[in-house]
């Protein structure tokens, strides 16, 4: 059931509407919702709030803070549902957008704190690139939960923000730090609302891209990004992310070339070739790699192709290998592809994976 007050209060247009979903966050609503209260923006801006059927004292915290808000002329907008179950992340911030007024959006989690200057440099970085999502660097609490993420989060390079787009850690920005345009954001769609389980962000992100959207980044800490085993993130798994991510390859990279070569003749690389469809499979014509060991068999068979005779797909030395290729790598526990048409001798693996 929906509840009451969804609709907006009469009166002018926002610049900015901070987008915020909310599911069981009292542990952190105050410090979340300080944080809007304390920014030093000085346009317009309206905090828009979906409540995703909340059993906690979320709904009594937000209705304390509106208070203050409104005092200090940023205005709450509520929406919300009370069904036994919530309806997931995307479905929450497409109401949240719907009912604000912003020209601009701000994306924040309810478990998250943006710092004060956070809607002010994004604005100003979002009105010279109406078409580009715009996000920031941040900072991880606990600050050692996620090391290697959230140094490549940091660290890309601002032509590496579109050449990274296929590594496994999904979008380039974070969705916590996005900003972008309204008027963008319905352009390139609403979010999926398959509910838990669907990365509702990578599958805008990729649709972002199709469109001809932009990748930006402000390069100063503007969030304090939280981890803990309750974040939605944790209920997508793995092999749902990898499917999208070989279909997205297969999409935007693969058509541009006759063959190309998998680097990488392991386990990842092989997981890689059975995932392609068999018209991409027919364009590999080797595996390469630097293992020894790997190189002996001198070509891998595919056993459960359906084709007749099974494909045997050479095993090179990197050396006498054709470029281009798919660079699928495993370091530590998280993995990453680029796709590159250079020779082999320039491709050098940085710390966060292979770059595209």
């Amino acid at each position: 059931m929906q509840r009451p007050g969804s609709s907006r209060a009469p009166g002018p247009p926002a610049f900015v509407s901070i987008i915020l979903p909310v599911h069981n966050a009292e542990e952190w609503l105050d410090e979340c919702l300080k944080s809007v209260l304390q920014q030093d923006f000085e346009g317009s801006m309206e905090l828009s709030v979906f409540d995703d059927a909340s059993k906690d004292k979320s709904m009594s915290i937000i209705g304390r803070w509106k208070e203050k808000l409104e005092g200090a002329g940023i205005p709450v907008v509520i929406g919300g549902h009370d069904s036994p179950s919530p309806r997931g992340v995307g479905y929450s911030k497409n109401q949240a957008v719907a009912q604000s007024s912003g020209s601009y959006l701000c994306f924040l989690d309810s478990d998250d704190v943006m710092m004060p200057q956070r809607v002010r440099l994004q604005h100003q970085a979002a009105q010279g690139h109406p078409t580009s999502i715009i996000g920031c660097q941040v900072r991880r609490d606990p600050p050692d939960s996620t090391a290697r993420y959230t140094r490549w989060i940091n660290q890309l390079a601002p032509d590496q923000l579109l050449t990274q787009v296929f590594t496994s850690h999904g979008p380039t920005v974070v969705m916590p730090t996005w900003f972008c345009a309204r008027a963008w954001f319905y352009h390139v769609g609403l979010f999926d609302e398959g509910g838990q389980g669907v990365p509702e962000d990578l599958l805008f992100f990729y649709e972002h891209l199709r469109k001809g959207g932009g990748v930006m980044r402000v390069d100063q800490s503007l969030l304090l990004y939280r981890y803990h085993p309750r974040a939605a993130t944790h209920s997508v798994l793995q092999t749902t992310i990898w499917t999208h991510r070989v279909r997205f390859l297969e999409e935007q990279a693969l058509p541009q070339w006759a063959t190309f070569t998998i680097w990488n003749a392991g386990k990842q690389g092989r997981r890689l070739y059975r995932s392609l469809t068999a018209a991409s499979r027919h364009k590999v014509v080797a595996f390469c790699d630097v293992d020894e060991n790997k190189m002996k068999k001198g070509f891998y068979c595919h056993e459960d192709a359906q084709e007749r005779p099974k494909p045997r797909v050479p095993i090179l030395h990197f050396r006498a290998a054709r470029p281009p290729f798919v660079i699928c790598v495993k370091l530590g526990p998280q993995r990453a592809w680029g796709a590159r048409s250079s020779q082999p001798c320039c491709f050098h693996p940085g710390p966060h994976g292979g770059r595209v």
